[in-house]
């Protein structure tokens, strides 16, 4: 497998997280964002959506993050991203379809893009946009987390909830959003980092992160 994606990309990273939990062998083919690489025509003509992350895979070029998670756990059943049971296999995607769906939509570097130009919002008011939607939909997460009433994960394991969820906050971390309300959402992601497959898909440890680069 191959994935094409970017080091800060809350979608990429969490495949980066779904392939480590899963012990998936992958290799990482960084696109850069700022350059806009995942516009070139090369590009478009594999993955139509011109987004990161695409994963080549089983003889086809994948695109949308949420639908190669569930690709993965049905191709690749060991470890699994959802619980057995019905019940719980909803809970993971009601709260992790929750983020993916009205946070990381208007949160994207397309959508922060345009914010700045053509519509020629200053960052002061694009990070207030930022923290306005992380507040929309952390809240209630965090208010179902409360009462599931969930210790360090939000079952017995790591899977798809927390793939999804850990780069958000990564994000949300790095526009200051204030998580001191959140005290499960942070329970969850500490215990999360402490563990290799989640330090390995870390933005941080990723070939195309400049600062990493410039360490060595």
């Amino acid at each position: 497998m191959k994935l094409h994606g970017y080091y800060r990309s809350s979608t990429s990273y969490r495949l980066r997280i779904a392939l480590e939990l899963k012990g998936l062998a992958y290799e990482n083919d960084p696109v850069n964002l700022l350059e806009s690489k995942q516009k070139d025509p090369a590009f478009t003509s594999r993955n139509p959506f011109g987004s990161v992350p695409m994963l080549e895979a089983d003889g086809r070029d994948r695109a949308q993050s949420m639908a190669m998670l569930e690709w993965l756990d049905e191709a690749y059943p060991d470890t699994p991203l959802l619980p057995q049971g019905i019940e719980e296999r909803y809970t993971a995607r009601e709260l992790a379809y929750a983020i993916a769906t009205e946070l990381h939509a208007p949160l994207n570097l397309p959508v922060l893009k345009y914010l700045k130009e053509p519509l020629g919002h200053s960052q002061t008011v694009i990070e207030h946009w930022y923290r306005h939607w992380l507040k929309r939909t952390l809240d209630p997460v965090e208010a179902r987390l409360k009462q599931l009433d969930t210790g360090s994960f939000l079952f017995d394991a790591p899977g798809l909830f927390e793939s999804v969820l850990i780069p958000q906050v990564y994000n949300a971390r790095r526009f200051h959003y204030d998580l001191t309300l959140h005290p499960r959402i942070t329970r969850i992601e500490a215990a999360c980092l402490a563990l290799p497959a989640f330090q390995r898909a870390h933005p941080d440890n990723q070939p195309d992160n400049p600062h990493k680069q410039d360490s060595n």
